[in-house]
């Protein structure tokens, strides 16, 4: 699969099957996300991966999902992610602009999964101190996101935006997910 085609392909999932992801393959999600660009190079970036039954069950609640059709975007029983990756920042060497870092790693890690057919959710709105309880993660480091992962059991659409932004389900269960036209997003100077 070429870059382009990938980009073009990747839709966030929220359905999975429950088949388990193999270590190999986390650390290849972790490495992908390791080598990304970094602020200055200071890569303050740490990498979780959860893949015990009991943690991922723990974590679960603390995760929020698909705001715009809660609580109809969840997962549903049976159909949770079967791996997390979280992102964690050291606070210790991070500078002020580290989310440029959490970008470009979790945009990798993605784009790397969808190559090995796993899809992925990338998760802002969590419960940062529940998870820092559950993996007990130090004060000197900070929860910046979750990455829920798992085989794909769904097949969200994209759609050119019309009036918003807010993505939907049909009746049918499918999601759609409007994105703006390029038209719409980019100026040439010549």
């Amino acid at each position: 699969m070429q870059v382009f085609e990938a980009i073009t392909k990747r839709r966030s999932i929220r359905r999975f099957k429950q088949d388990p992801i193999p270590i190999e393959t986390l650390k290849k999600l972790a490495d992908a996300a390791r080598l990304a660009p970094s602020a200055a190079n200071i890569q303050p970036l740490r990498f979780i991966a959860v893949v015990n039954p009991d943690l991922r069950k723990e974590m679960f609640p603390a995760l929020r999902w698909a705001g715009y059709i809660a609580p109809r975007g969840n997962p549903p029983p049976g159909e949770e992610p079967t791996a997390y990756i979280v992102v964690v920042v050291n606070k210790d060497i991070a500078r002020s602009d580290y989310q440029l870092d959490v970008g470009a790693a979790v945009e990798n890690l993605i784009l790397t999964g969808l190559e090995e057919g796993i899809g992925s959710c990338c998760l802002g709105a969590i419960d940062r101190e529940k998870i820092r309880e559950i993996l007990h993660v130090g004060q000197n480091s900070e929860i910046e996101s979750v990455v829920a992962l798992g085989y794909p059991n769904e097949e969200p659409v994209m759609e050119t935006m019309k009036d918003s932004v807010e993505y939907w389900k049909d009746e049918t269960g499918r999601l759609h997910v409007p994105k703006r036209s390029l038209e719409e997003v980019l100026v040439i100077r010549e």
